[in-house]
């Protein structure tokens, strides 16, 4: 199945997720209200993207900025109907037919965070990476350690993901994490001390069943 990013936001909304404010946009006219209604409640800018089933989408001259309404209306209008070439959509390209109006956003860090099936395990596998961005494919062909990898297991419990999530968080090695999620997810006695240490003496990692906690060693 494939959703477009418009679609995708207004799901993970539902489930409490902060998203940016944005409309789905078919026309000009669409756009430009869209447009105007972020202005008008406090953003300083919007992003109009196009909507369709490929990556690479800002580099293929399908997302720009917009500082004015009007600009917005310009870009609505140039980018609706284009056939946008991008590398995932071969050189036949995809029409433009959706928009998606955004407000602007500082950015502070970009992560990333997917998942895909594995079609050889024949399993779902997350992918995060604090490298995260428009250039994820570059950084998976040039230090594809900074990708974490993790599959889905049958009966994986949400104890387990929250121990992984907290793992990489706290920025472990991939080879560290398994090794950490046992420890953290296992019966207290397997635990020397009630407590991993992981990275030389940089961090010690306590469990208590409920709540994990993690604690900086001060030696």
């Amino acid at each position: 199945m494939k959703i477009h990013e418009y679609q995708a936001k207004a799901i993970l909304k539902e489930y409490g997720v902060a998203v940016p404010r944005g409309e789905m946009a078919e026309t000009r006219e669409q756009a430009e209200a869209a447009a105007k209604k972020l202005f008008d409640t406090g953003a300083s800018g919007v992003v109009v993207k196009a909507q369709i089933h490929a990556g690479g989408r800002g580099k293929g001259g399908g997302v720009k900025i917009a500082k004015s309404v009007a600009e917005a209306a310009e870009l609505a209008s140039r980018i609706l109907g284009m056939t946008l070439v991008t590398h995932q959509t071969g050189p036949e390209g995809r029409v433009v037919r959706h928009l998606l109006i955004e407000e602007t956003l500082p950015i502070e860090k970009e992560l990333y965070l997917g998942i895909v099936i594995d079609r050889v395990e024949a399993k779902p596998v997350f992918m995060a990476s604090a490298a995260g961005g428009m250039e994820i494919e570059q950084v998976a062909a040039e230090n594809p350690d900074a990708i974490l990898k993790e599959h889905i297991e049958p009966g994986m419990g949400l104890e387990a993901f929250h121990a992984r999530k907290l793992a990489f968080k706290l920025g472990l090695k991939p080879s560290q994490i398994n090794d950490a999620v046992r420890l953290m997810t296992g019966p207290l006695s397997s635990i020397p001390g009630n407590g991993f240490v992981a990275d030389g003496n940089q961090s010690v990692y306590q469990l208590h069943r409920r709540p994990l906690v993690c604690a900086r060693r001060q030696d």
